[in-house]
């Protein structure tokens, strides 16, 4: 058996959430402590900070996507249909981590909410089969 488009954007939803804090601890290599990895001395500068909350809130909205993507499948939603919101779900969550880190607030709003949308609709796929 093949993994889905969906069930690799599973992993591609775990790289979006992990990147954001990668990006902050291996930025900054010289002042970054792995002994005190949750520091809030380091997380002070603003887009630290602003990588970890975008971190945050990836792990936060996991779950949900996560549930989504297998509840559709096992309720045999559209293959193709889940494949193209979890796409679509992934994307968004790369465009929120850049929109945060980039302090853009009201497109990040604007990417989670269509994110969110996307797991509404990947939930409520198998109604439509």
């Amino acid at each position: 058996m093949r993994l889905s488009v969906a069930d690799w954007s599973l992993l591609g939803a775990v790289i979006a959430y992990m990147a954001p804090i990668a990006i902050a601890k291996y930025g900054a290599l010289k002042s970054f402590d792995n002994s005190k990895p949750r520091d809030e001395v380091f997380y002070q500068d603003p887009l630290r900070r602003r990588a970890l909350w975008a971190h945050q809130n990836g792990l936060e909205g996991f779950a949900f996507f996560a549930a989504a993507v297998i509840v559709a499948q096992m309720r045999g939603a559209p293959q193709a249909r889940v494949d193209v919101l979890a796409v679509a779900y992934v994307a968004l969550r790369v465009a929120f981590v850049v929109f945060y880190l980039t302090d853009r607030p009201l497109l990040r709003s604007t990417a989670w909410s269509l994110g969110f949308a996307a797991n509404v609709a990947i939930l409520l796929s198998p109604l439509g089969a």
